[in-house]
């Protein structure tokens, strides 16, 4: 066993519990911005509904297998990003977008999809992915999602405050319009926070072997967003629906990796580094990046 996959990171549920609970905020602050009819645009138009959701579900995961391929990572490594890439869409996603100007009916809507799928596909991807190359097959092992769980965690991180925003916003639209920008700081605050509280809790860990993951991370999470992009584009979908597409597939749910790992795996230290490490990344790479689009002009 490699050295890297005896570490233990400093895995605390309750933190992530407490992601959650931002996130339902984020998602009730996006809601006070949208309308019905941008949902309903967004299911009349469904090429971007498609690219997001078999972006995200086929083709990432087949695009990880072949980067394994060409960089060999050690195969706990190689385990992890298979494991992300299996994942559904964080719902990070639908913050960047909307701080990007995206289209945000089209991103709550693919990431809700995403999530629903990831029931059966997540299993599917992760064993079927996960056995065939033969750097991870030795390390495999079955996976379950509790389909209960994953839809009560639909209802609260997505349906309850998005229905709450929008009736909010319908009600009462002087306040929501007034709510948006506080909501906005609030958000982009609180997820600084978490990043730093991240980074000091398994720092040492991180720095131990900052080696094997951090070119690993960044080219795969890049190679995932240049995909949503490239795609996109080559479809002549809008610029809205390209920011959304592109966030759709660069972003996923770690968290729900890291509790895999630590309930089927035992915390297998190389998994679960490069996963906790994709969490930390694709925050910083996707708001860097929805920063950037929030001053440029839409086309």
């Amino acid at each position: 066993m490699q050295a890297i996959d005896q570490v233990t990171l400093q895995f605390n549920p309750s933190a992530l519990l407490g992601l959650n609970i931002v996130l339902g905020l984020v998602m009730f602050g996006i809601a006070l911005d949208l309308k019905l009819k941008d949902f309903k645009e967004a299911f009349s138009t469904p090429k971007g509904l498609v690219l997001a959701i078999f972006g995200h579900h086929v083709l990432f995961p087949a695009m990880t297998f072949a980067l394994i391929s060409i960089i060999q990572p050690i195969p706990s490594i190689a385990l992890g990003m298979i494991l992300v890439s299996a994942c559904p869409a964080g719902h990070v996603s639908n913050f960047l977008t909307h701080i990007s100007k995206g289209n945000a009916a089209l991103s709550v809507s693919a990431s809700a999809i995403s999530t629903v799928l990831a029931i059966f596909l997540t299993p599917i991807n992760f064993n079927f992915w996960g056995n065939l190359h033969p750097i991870t097959h030795s390390l495999m092992r079955s996976i379950e999602i509790d389909a209960l769980h994953m839809l009560k965690d639909i209802g609260i991180l997505l349906g309850i405050p998005l229905v709450l925003g929008m009736l909010i916003a319908s009600y009462f639209p002087v306040f929501a319009q007034k709510a948006q920008k506080p909501m906005k700081r609030f958000s982009m605050v609180v997820f600084a926070s978490f990043i730093v509280i991240a980074l000091v809790a398994n720092f040492k860990n991180f720095m131990n072997y900052i080696e094997f993951v951090v070119m690993v991370v960044a080219i795969h999470n890049a190679l995932a967003l240049i995909t949503g992009y490239t795609l996109s584009s080559l479809l002549k979908l809008p610029e809205r629906d390209k920011r959304a597409i592109t966030f759709e597939m660069g972003i996923q749910n770690s968290g729900l990796g890291l509790i895999l790992i630590f309930n089927m795996f035992s915390g297998l230290g190389g998994m679960a580094i490069v996963t906790a490490w994709w969490g930390v990344w694709h925050i910083v790479s996707g708001g860097a990046l929805a920063w950037f689009w929030s001053k440029k002009q839409l086309n």
